[in-house]
């Protein structure tokens, strides 16, 4: 049994692959658990395919890749903010328009600058071949966020559940909202070189409503999906190395394992801890 989980670590490129697994794993649920409690999950979704235009200007151009994800990434939020406060649009048709516009704009950009970015990589990840530096600045953004969200956590916290009363307390409601969504864009791109445009929302979302079937207060929330998040990095790797699978997808299917099991046996919401004719058993029996 040791063996089979030290065979691996005998190669660098997997060793370097769990440092960022591990570290894309536990932020990006800490971060979309904000996206879960706000039913605003598409957003992260749209932000993860509207980079793709940043991407091929920044290669283009031959300028950090980062850079060029952050501006498009936060450019589509503004624009969706934007079609909001300027028609009768939902929030949830405007996604969806952003989402198609940014991730077609991303796809012909790609294809008439020729950048030298590879599409099936920016949409599925390679983790495995991330380098010891990649893993560094991922553990970075990670710590830097992370300590940022213990901060200001109070503040985050308010505005979350309830933003007229966070703006009629004096809260700086449209700064709040900046950084949480620089926040979840930098989480994003973070995410991106581990799985992918296309995969880092189900390490994003995944955790986060599997943590939320468990617990109830968000901070619980952050530190279960996070550990859920790193758990599904790990097997996804692991399975991936034995049965020869693509890294960032094997990943994507743990989340989803993880979350089924967690619908099926949730001690307090799960399907079938709580099936209804248990549930009437228990009762009987407490009465009689």
């Amino acid at each position: 049994m040791l063996d089979f989980f030290l065979a691996p670590l005998s190669y660098e490129f997997i060793r370097n692959a769990l440092v960022v697994g591990v570290f894309a794993g536990v932020l990006c649920p800490v971060v979309g658990t904000y996206l879960i409690v706000q039913r605003m999950a598409l957003l992260g979704d749209v932000i993860a395919h509207a980079v793709m235009p940043g991407l091929a200007i920044a290669n283009f151009l031959n300028i950090n890749l980062a850079i060029g994800a952050f501006i498009s990434g936060m450019l589509s939020t503004f624009v969706i903010q934007w079609i909001r406060q300027q028609s009768r649009v939902k929030v949830d048709a405007a996604m969806a328009l952003i989402f198609s516009s940014f991730f077609g704009l991303g796809v012909m950009l790609l294809t008439t600058l020729r950048t030298q970015l590879d599409l099936e990589d920016l949409l599925f990840g390679n983790i495995l071949s991330v380098t010891v530096g990649d893993g560094w600045r991922t553990g970075a953004i990670a710590l830097v966020i992370l300590v940022l969200v213990k901060l200001f956590y109070k503040e985050l916290l308010f505005f979350t559940f309830d933003p007229l009363g966070a703006q009629a307390m004096g809260l700086p409601v449209q700064v709040i909202n900046l950084g949480l969504m620089s926040g979840i864009t930098i989480t994003l791109i973070a995410g991106m070189q581990a799985v992918g445009v296309i995969l880092v929302i189900a390490l994003m979302i995944g955790p986060a409503i599997a943590a939320y079937l468990l617990v109830k207060e968000l901070h619980q929330m952050m530190i279960v999906g996070g550990i859920l998040g790193a758990i599904a990095s790990v097997s996804g790797l692991y399975t991936s190395y034995y049965y020869d699978l693509p890294s960032g997808p094997a990943i994507a299917i743990a989340v989803f394992v993880i979350f089924l099991l967690t619908l099926l046996f949730s001690p307090t919401q799960g399907i079938l801890t709580n099936h209804p004719f248990k549930r009437g058993i228990e009762s009987h029996t407490k009465s009689g």
